[in-house]
């Protein structure tokens, strides 16, 4: 049976032309990373330019016409014999709506996909001067006395930290790595005593190979410093002799083994609570962030939504004129063998530039036909902001409202994020199942999950609600939800036990 299913999805994906398969993987990027995907699309091909003077614009303005048709904006022509009688081929006329005309008085519709005013501000993507972390440590290391060979698996050390500042890789593997990439054979004691001076730098805890090891870093300088004029003793015992038990929050275990007292305890766990988990967090922030570039805007103007796609990051394309007229030429040369194959050559091209050119526009047209359906959809939501206000919604909702297939409005929801007034969110954050509570009503289960959140928010920290508790809270506010699919949202939202959440 598995190898019927596949050789249907072979055959459903051969039925797909290519111009569909390029339209599919453009619905896919997001803004951020379109611009790079049209950069590469120029570098192969030399019949597509980009016009630097306008952008898209990322107003809504444009047009939606053929928005539901995927087949619509790829002429079947294009599937021709290559072998066609150029004698009356007027290339000129084939493509001039995708070239730059050079009349100033040209219509504005042949020269942007989308009206967009030359006064604008242009935007650039935020490029970052900082150093990033493994600069400031590869600087330190450069502080220290140290040999050729030492400096060498420092570096290598500090390029392999994870961005929580860990060497997660197992000493051997350094070892290993050392010797095939850089002809380098080191002992074990070579890489710790590098390893251990790498620790010493700043920020405390950088370099560790685990949690436990990182705290107790942090703590012995500390120790050292004796800034505070505070004893770290206990805080090293407990990390060193009772991790177990505090990763587990099993603090009466601690208090009952180590005979020191409650108030002793609580003074340790306060100086511990205080330690950075995640030192390599605290410097290089703004290289490790992720930029979130809205594909979306949506405006509450006076009650009423407004929806604008982000184009600023997609340049304006356009056919390159020279290779036109290149084929013009050839079509108008004595007709051989050699003269055809650079017709169909500079021919397909043009055609390649042709289909991306129309792909861009259709990326467009698809991204905001199908977030408008999702805004008018949770029009409630997006008034107010109240996620108990959110409607449940699957694919297939607004699949049916816009006349594109499933799988197009699954592409256009990932790695997409829409800003709002109140905060920016992924698209597929708006889609969830739905439960059906006391009164018979649909509610979202991301309804569910704020209710979740916000009893846990408010729950007394030294006595958490467990999630039979949970389970009986919600049951009272009318919604009839088993105890797993309770731990089963917890999880979702990133939620650790009640155990995990008690506090002293």
């Amino acid at each position: 049976m598995s190898s019927q299913r596949l050789t249907q999805t072979q055959k459903m994906l051969q039925k797909l032309s290519p111009q569909q398969i390029l339209l599919m993987k453009l619905l896919q990027i997001p803004t951020m990373e379109l611009s790079s995907r049209i950069k590469e699309e120029i570098e192969e091909n030399p019949a597509l330019e980009e016009k630097e003077s306008d952008n898209f614009d990322n107003d809504k303005d444009f047009d939606n016409d053929n928005g539901n048709d995927f087949d619509s904006d790829f002429d079947s022509d294009d599937d021709k014999d290559k072998d066609n009688d150029f004698d009356d081929y007027d290339p000129l006329s084939d493509f001039d709506d995708y070239m730059q005309d050079d009349d100033d008085d040209a219509a504005a519709y042949k020269l942007r996909t989308n009206n967009y005013s030359p006064d604008d501000e242009r935007y650039e993507a935020p490029i970052s001067n900082e150093e990033s972390f493994q600069d400031i440590l590869i600087q330190q290391l450069g502080y220290r006395k140290l040999d050729e060979r030492k400096y060498k698996i420092g570096t290598y050390i500090i390029g392999n930290l994870d961005d929580s500042g860990y060497l997660s890789r197992p000493i051997s593997g350094v070892m290993d790595d050392l010797l095939f990439t850089q002809n380098l054979d080191v002992s074990e004691e070579e890489v710790l005593e590098v390893l251990h001076i790498i620790q010493e730098f700043d920020p405390a805890g950088v370099g560790a190979t685990n949690l436990q090891e990182c705290l107790l870093i942090q703590l012995r300088r500390l120790k050292e410093e004796d800034e505070d004029d505070i004893d770290y003793t206990l805080p090293i015992i407990i990390i060193e002799q009772y991790f177990n038990e505090f990763t587990k929050k099993h603090y009466d275990k601690i208090v009952k083994k180590s005979g020191i007292s409650e108030r002793q305890f609580r003074a340790a766990l306060k100086e511990i609570l205080k330690l950075n988990p995640k030192p390599g967090g605290a410097v290089g922030d703004s290289q490790r962030s992720n930029y979130v570039v809205p594909d979306f805007t949506i405006y509450n103007n006076c009650g009423k939504l407004e929806l604008t796609l982000n184009g600023r990051n997609a340049p304006e394309l356009h056919v390159n004129r020279d290779y036109v007229g290149m084929l013009a030429d050839f079509a108008k040369q004595k007709k051989s063998k050699t003269n055809r194959e650079a017709i169909n050559f500079v021919k397909n091209k043009i055609e390649s530039a042709k289909w991306f050119i129309e792909a861009i526009k259709q990326r467009h047209t698809t991204l905001y036909v199908t977030m408008e359906a999702i805004m008018n959809y949770q029009e409630e939501y997006f008034l107010t902001g109240d996620e108990t206000k959110l409607k449940p919604m699957i694919l297939k909702d607004i699949s049916e409202k816009v006349g594109l297939d499933i799988s197009t409005i699954s592409r256009v929801a990932n790695s997409k994020y829409v800003q709002t007034a109140y905060g920016t969110f992924p698209l597929k954050s708006f889609f969830s199942e739905s439960l059906t509570n006391d009164e018979g009503e649909e509610v979202s289960t991301r309804e569910i999950k704020k209710i979740l959140k916000d009893c846990i928010e408010q729950e007394d920290k030294s006595k958490p609600l467990t999630d039979d508790v949970l389970t009986q809270i919600l049951k009272e506010k009318g919604y009839n939800i088993a105890r797993r699919t309770i731990a089963k949202y917890r999880e979702q939202l990133d939620i650790p036990v009640a155990r995990l959440r008690k506090e002293l």
